[in-house]
C-alpha cells in the first residue's frame, strides 16, 4: 500500500511537470499567434520574424516534458523491470522536485507570451528591430531555465539519496 502511494506521488509529479508548462505553452503560443496573425495579414513578409516570437513560449512545454521523463526514469517507474520500492515520503520528495518546473514553467510561458506579443507590435512598426523584440521575450526564459536546473539537480540528488 505504501509503495502504491509513493508511485502515485511520483506519477503526479511527472504529470504536473509536463502538464502545467504544456498548458502554459499552449496558451502562450496561442496568444502570440493571435497577435502575429494580424501583423501577417497586413504584411506577409513579416511571417518569419513573428514566428520566432510565437515559438519562444513553446520551450516551457518541452522543458516540462524533459523533467517528466527524467522523473519517471530516475525513479524507476518507467523501466519495465521489477517495481522499485519507495516510502510515501520518498514519493513525495519526487513530487517536490518536479514542482519548480511545473509552477515556473506554467507562469513563465504565459508571461513570456505577453512579452512576445508586445514584440509582435515592435515588428509590425519597425521590422528591423525584431532582435530587440526577441531579446525582451527571451529574458523571461531565464527563470524557467533556473527552475529546470533546480528540478534536474533535485531529481539527481534524490536518485543518489535513495540508491535506486
Amino acid at each position: 500500500m505504501e509503495n502504491n502511494l509513493a508511485i502515485f506521488f511520483i506519477i503526479l509529479g511527472a504529470v504536473l511537470a509536463a502538464g502545467l508548462p504544456g498548458m502554459g505553452s499552449a496558451r502562450g503560443t496561442s496568444l502570440v499567434g493571435q497577435a502575429a496573425a494580424g501583423v501577417v495579414s497586413e504584411d506577409p513578409s513579416k511571417f518569419g520574424k513573428v514566428l520566432i516570437l510565437q515559438v519562444l513560449p513553446a520551450t516551457q512545454g518541452l522543458y516540462g516534458l524533459l523533467i517528466a521523463i527524467l522523473t519517471l526514469s530516475f525513479s524507476g517507474v518507467m523501466g519495465g523491470g521489477a517495481p522499485v520500492e519507495y516510502t510515501w515520503q520518498q514519493g513525495l520528495a519526487f513530487l517536490a522536485a518536479d514542482l519548480p518546473m511545473a509552477v515556473v514553467g506554467y507562469f513563465s510561458a504565459i508571461h513570456q507570451a505577453k512579452a512576445a506579443a508586445a514584440g509582435v507590435g515592435i515588428v509590425a512598426k519597425k521590422p528591423n528591430e525584431s532582435g530587440k523584440a526577441i531579446t525582451f521575450a527571451a529574458l523571461v526564459e531565464t527563470y524557467v531555465i533556473l527552475a529546470l536546473l533546480i528540478s534536474v539537480l533535485s531529481l539527481t540528488g534524490l536518485t543518489g539519496t535513495f540508491g535506486k
